[in-house]
């Protein structure tokens, strides 16, 4: 007996264990489940809401800066030296102070984001591991670079989430 049809048995007696113990594999859509889910978006409008007052402010003081830069282009020349470099001291202080805001905000939802993002992330796994069970998948994979939609299960995980949270 060769190799080659020691390797042939081997791997006939191996299609034979696969096809008599069919494995169930699954697909969910991550990015989906935390676009489409109901938990998803309301996390999302949670943190609109959270964060709409400083935005507001924050474009409040863009309009401002932006006038004040408008004001000193526009009448900088017919002022005097002194008036100019108060103004363009005043600008600049409110600059930082907007710039400081700006990053204090950007750093606070993004991680108010995170915080809720893992909550859902969380929930929807419980959720995935709560349908393998039920529906015996022996696997179920988050990231893939082809699922074919017949094992993509993306749409009841969605569906499953948002009754959840009714």
């Amino acid at each position: 007996m060769g190799i080659s049809t020691l390797a042939a048995l081997l791997l006939a007696g191996f299609a034979q264990v696969a096809a008599a113990d069919a494995v169930k594999v699954g697909f969910v859509n991550s990015d989906r489940v935390m676009k489409e889910a109901t938990p998803a978006k309301k996390a999302q409008q949670k943190l609109e809401k959270e964060f709409e007052k400083r935005d507001q402010d924050l474009q409040r003081l863009a309009k401002q800066l932006q006038g004040m830069q408008e004001a000193l282009e526009k009448n900088g020349m017919t002022m005097g030296e002194a008036e100019r470099r108060n103004k363009e001291r005043e600008f600049n202080d409110l600059n930082r102070d907007f710039q400081r805001k700006q990053r204090e905000f950007r750093e606070d939802l993004n991680q108010r984001r995170n915080e809720e993002l893992a909550s859902v992330l969380e929930r929807a796994n419980r959720t995935i591991k709560q349908i393998a069970e039920a529906d015996k998948y022996d696997i179920i994979f988050q990231e893939a670079v082809y699922a074919s939609p017949r094992i993509d299960i993306t749409d009841k995980v969605i569906k499953a989430l948002s009754e959840a949270s009714k």
